[in-house]
């Protein structure tokens, strides 16, 4: 018996040791040395806001050494010339609001990922959505909550970062922050059970946990201003002012924003007094919400696409019954939040659809809620850069991180673009190259 199960673990392990020795082999195949400078010349390039026809760009290391027309920028001798005909080059795409550790709730429900799944699994899992994530032309992402798996995500972004495993660079929020009894799972009265998030309640409780996640590797700490734990299941706010104060005081002492998940205008009031970076979903907003937001410079990832998947997990019919009454007000909302000037956050929090499909965020958008092309992608570079505060990249400029994505087509015109992605680099490496 233990020959036979020691015959099948081994069995087991050549397998999974020829599949990841297969993939590394490939990345080897693609990839040429970081030190070797790369001179990318495609169709054009999307600099982060403009569109230039017959631009080209300079890599060296990990860093975009020059930006400019073709008889501008000289290579130096034994450079790799990449030739990208019919290819726009853009900066990699930062996915705004993201699960990894999450799969779709078709597959497997919320709850049920939290408490009948093993860590071990959803990680497991987190690695090749981060794969995925980063093929699909994302070499950023917002990590917003593990959503029961603790501080896995501190562990997945040290395997990227350290070659281990391919994938985004990544700002984490780890275990995420909810007042007791607000959130789940919720089972009977009579047991208590593993939380998707951490709780925390009064001032000592709140620093205590807010000091906690940062020293255990969070880069940004999410908060839930409200939650479904009103009368009759209706979303209400949780922390009182005081308390969203003392996280947004505790987290910025430490040089970390906080973001807020909040769709209530008084759970959004809150947040954005309390000095919040960003608030996410926001389905409720309304015009003094997101005047005041205006006001405090906060800005607001709407996450459409969210809304969009789980009501036709739940039965509808898009394209033939009527719009839900959730993404009418999903819409109202939008267009109030871009009326008053806010900024927008571009990010789908993927992982409730499927990561790699991150594109589906910017496509609703143009679709469904009247941006144009030029504006989600802005968005999706620039912007996202700007208002997460990530200065090294979301352009490209000398001395940014070379970060850079082809695809087929002109984003600017078509955001359809963006699902035929042809090349992916990160700091130098390439991750993706195609025909």
């Amino acid at each position: 018996m233990l020959l036979k199960r020691s015959s099948g673990w081994l069995l087991w392990l050549q397998l999974l040791l020829l599949i990841f020795g297969t993939t590394r082999w490939t990345a080897a195949q693609t990839a040429t040395p970081v030190s070797t400078p790369k001179l990318l010349r495609p169709a054009a390039v999307f600099d982060g806001e403009t569109l230039h026809p017959g631009w080209i760009v300079l890599v060296e290391n990990d860093r975009i050494k020059a930006v400019g027309p073709a008889a501008q920028v000289q290579a130096p001798a034994g450079a790799q010339l990449m030739d990208l005909p019919g290819q726009t080059l853009l900066p990699g795409l930062i996915e705004g609001h993201s699960h990894l550790l999450l799969h779709p709730y078709n597959e497997t429900t919320w709850n049920d990922q939290v408490l009948q799944e093993s860590q071990a699994l959803r990680v497991a899992r987190a690695t090749v959505h981060a794969a995925r994530t980063l093929q699909a032309g994302f070499t950023t992402a917002r990590d917003l909550g593990t959503e029961g798996a603790g501080y896995a995500d501190v562990g997945l972004k040290q395997a990227i970062d350290q070659g281990i495993i391919p994938g985004p660079r990544l700002v984490v929020a780890t275990r995420a922050l909810v007042a007791t009894g607000s959130y789940g799972p919720k089972l009977s009265a009579d047991v208590d059970v593993p939380q998707g998030a951490q709780e925390a309640d009064g001032l000592d409780g709140i620093v205590r946990a807010v000091r906690e996640q940062i020293g255990k590797g969070a880069d940004v700490v999410k908060v839930y201003a409200d939650y479904r734990w009103g009368v009759g299941g209706s979303v209400a706010p949780t922390f009182s002012q005081d308390e969203l104060h003392l996280i947004v005081q505790t987290a910025t002492a430490a040089g970390r924003p906080v973001v807020a998940h909040a769709s209530t205008p008084e759970g959004m009031r809150r947040a954005a007094l309390a000095g919040v970076q960003t608030i996410e979903h926001g389905d409720g907003g309304t015009r003094e919400v997101f005047k005041l937001m205006k006001q405090r410079g906060v800005a607001f990832c709407p996450t459409v696409a969210a809304p969009d998947a789980v009501l036709q997990y739940r039965g509808w019919r898009k394209g033939q019954d009527p719009e839900p009454e959730r993404i009418h007000q999903k819409k109202a909302s939008l267009q109030a939040a871009r009326k008053a000037g806010v900024g927008i956050v571009i990010g789908g929090d993927v992982g409730i659809f499927p990561h790699g499909d991150n594109v589906r965020e910017l496509e609703l958008l143009v679709r469904e809620y009247s941006f144009s092309p030029l504006e989600v992608l802005r968005g999706a570079t620039s912007g996202n850069a700007r208002i997460l505060g990530l200065p090294d990249r979301g352009q490209l400029k000398p001395g940014l991180l070379a970060d850079l994505v082809a695809v087929q087509g002109d984003p600017t015109q078509d955001v359809a673009a963006l699902r035929q992605v042809r090349l992916v680099m990160k700091g130098g490496i390439v991750y993706k190259l195609s025909p």
